[in-house]
């Protein structure tokens, strides 16, 4: 906690109520984050006030600041534009800094008489016929996919003519991607149009293209050469053909960005679609570790996005607006030289295509966690349902089980990332009282794991590490129980409990404030309904296993010579207790763990 935290509020109360720029420094004078202020203090005070409602990554930079400077600006406009400049002066550790490491892609036509259409990276000087540069790598590859199926041109490492009838043709001949050149039924003159026709589609484009083929089709009737003829068709249909696919992602509007966001609390990540001429051209997500607040991750990741000589299309299409819309708006304005909008549609295409750019930054981020976005989503959607600050990524649940009060236990199991994670499951025997109480067993259990959490909290691993969220099977009973064991070690970990219906379903969650129904929410209902599973089957079978153990006791042990250990060897021998009684001293005898004088124990125990 920084101790300053105080002496930081008081100076920020102190600040004036006009825009501009404030900067934070650690101790050793070094700038840590600098944002800008419609009102100063206002925003800088909001910092030093209670920390439980910031984001993690804010509590830490908080936790470091030392002191700060602030510069008055005339507007908030000029407060945007200088918080710009400062950030790509200083790069401080907190803001968002974005990196473009992204190169030109060319589509190179090699020297041979037997051409190919490949894409690069990087041009070399090789002789070849490289055409671009293009700033976008996805659309010069899925371009040049595009024109080498349509046409039936080779992608494979052959040579010609020299690998003619080598090789059987491979998988492309066959699915018609292909006209196997390889097989030397290709004549020069005809593999050569198609490499032309190729080119044609990649610097003209499918309408283009089209009109080109058509026209050559209607020559080669002419001139009676219908299998040529035939063969131009076919190569218009598949452009026609791809052209229509590539309307699924074709929009309305001629150019535009669309940007989406996607945390789960520890990670952020941006998504942008980029759109030319209404179709989808180029993509790219930035990771952005320890998010802060929203707004201000939108609106420092727009204007440094911008501020990488990208080109400012004239609509820009968001998940939500940010507070300082209209600044930015007039920011990118003065930056493209026309008029740019920003939006944030609730509904219709342009909502579709948001709603596909955030699911598309939710597998950004769940590729890096080795997960699927399926699990993302579905925790994401709990996380919404229960109001939760951050995705649960680490979930425990509980379950108390036992028969008439007797052999009174529980159960604790672990999610990780949306997976059991069985190395984590944990089993506790209730030890403070005899007899029937679900209320005083789950408190019990709680308060024993909390107090392990105070004494490992340093290794961060197994009970040294606070989960995301609790799961309780029971109702508000459970979660009223088990409230003040978290207050008593000033844990604040969101707790819920799992309610069953009269077919013993999961039907809802409960917390302090009433029970959320869940059969609207199919993911949630089937992640729940699993847990809850899960966890009463933990439960249930160490509850069994004492029970096992007790009649173990209670009989076997009860023989001179037999202690644990071998009563565990019998039964595992003999398999059954009457098994047990119905063995002659031979077959006692035999049992591992066994001497003749604790095989006479047993057998004369049995046959009083």
């Amino acid at each position: 906690m920084n101790t300053k935290l105080s002496e930081l509020r008081k100076r920020a109360m102190a600040l004036p109520l006009s825009p501009g720029v404030y900067i934070m420094r650690d101790k050793n004078k070094k700038i840590i984050y600098i944002g800008k202020a419609k009102a100063l203090k206002n925003r800088v005070s909001q910092y030093f006030g209670s920390q439980n409602n910031h984001p993690e990554k804010v509590r830490r930079m908080v936790e470091n600041v030392d002191f700060f400077d602030y510069i008055i600006c005339d507007s908030e406009f000029e407060a945007l534009i200088l918080e710009c400049s400062l950030i790509k002066q200083h790069t401080p550790k907190y803001n968002i800094l974005l990196k473009d490491d992204k190169g030109y892609s060319y589509i190179r036509v090699s020297n041979d008489k037997w051409r190919k259409i490949t894409y690069e990276l990087q041009k070399a000087d090789d002789d070849a016929l490289y055409i671009g540069p293009y700033k976008s790598s996805f659309y010069v590859k899925q371009s040049v996919e595009e024109a080498n199926k349509i046409f039936k041109l080779p992608t494979c490492n052959r040579k010609f003519p020299e690998d003619f009838g080598k090789q059987r043709p491979c998988l492309n001949f066959h699915i018609k991607q292909c006209a196997a050149p390889c097989t030397g039924r290709v004549s020069f003159e005809e593999y050569d149009e198609s490499v032309r026709q190729a080119l044609d589609f990649l610097k003209g484009g499918s309408g283009k293209s089209v009109k080109m083929l058509t026209e050559e089709m209607e020559k080669a009737s002419e001139n009676l050469e219908f299998e040529r003829a035939a063969k131009i068709r076919d190569k218009i249909n598949a452009v026609k053909k791809m052209s229509e696919k590539q309307k699924v992602v074709a929009v309305s509007v001629p150019d535009q960005d669309v940007i989406a966001y996607f945390t789960d609390g520890e990670r952020g990540c941006f998504q942008i679609f980029k759109f030319e001429g209404g179709r989808l051209t180029d993509h790219e997500n930035f990771i952005i570790n320890n998010p802060m607040e929203q707004d201000d991750e939108l609106s420092q990741f727009i204007t440094g996005y911008y501020s990488m000589n990208r080109a400012v299309p004239r609509n820009i299409t968001l998940d939500r607006l940010p507070e300082d819309s209209e600044l930015l708006e007039k920011w990118l304005t003065e930056k493209s030289g026309r008029r740019v909008y920003l939006t944030a549609p609730q509904r219709g295409e342009q909502a579709q295509l948001v709603s596909m750019c955030r699911k598309n930054a939710a597998e950004a981020l769940a590729q890096i966690k080795g997960r699927t976005s399926r699990e993302y989503s579905v925790l994401e959607e709990l996380r919404e349902l229960l109001g939760l600050d951050k995705i649960p990524e680490y979930i425990e649940s509980y379950d108390i089980s036992n028969l008439a009060g007797t052999e009174n236990v529980a159960g604790m199991i672990v999610y990780e990332n949306g997976k059991p994670l069985k190395s984590a499951y944990k089993k506790f025997r209730i030890k403070s009282f005899e007899g029937q109480d679900d209320y005083a067993s789950m408190a019990e259990v709680l308060d024993r794991r909390f107090t392990e959490y105070e004494e490992n909290r340093d290794s961060g691993e197994g009970f040294g590490r606070l989960p995301d969220l609790i799961l309780l099977d029971g109702g508000k009973g459970q979660v009223a129980a088990v409230m003040p064991v978290l207050q008593k070690h000033n844990v604040n970990v969101p707790v819920f409990g799992m309610v069953k219906d009269t077919s013993h379903r999961t039907r809802a969650v409960t917390g302090s404030g009433g029970e959320i129904s869940i059969n609207s929410y199919r993911s949630v209902f089937t992640f729940l309904s699993k847990m809850q599973d899960e966890v009463h089957r933990f439960a249930i079978g160490y509850h069994r296993q004492r029970r096992k153990n007790a009649v173990i006791n209670s009989s076997l042990t009860d023989i001179d010579g037999v202690g644990a250990v071998r009563a565990k060897a019998l039964l595992k021998h003999f398999r059954t207790i009457a098994n047990i009684r119905n063995a002659d001293l031979e077959e006692l005898e035999m049992c591992p763990k066994m001497t003749h004088d604790s095989a006479v124990a047993v057998f004369n125990y049995f046959h009083k």
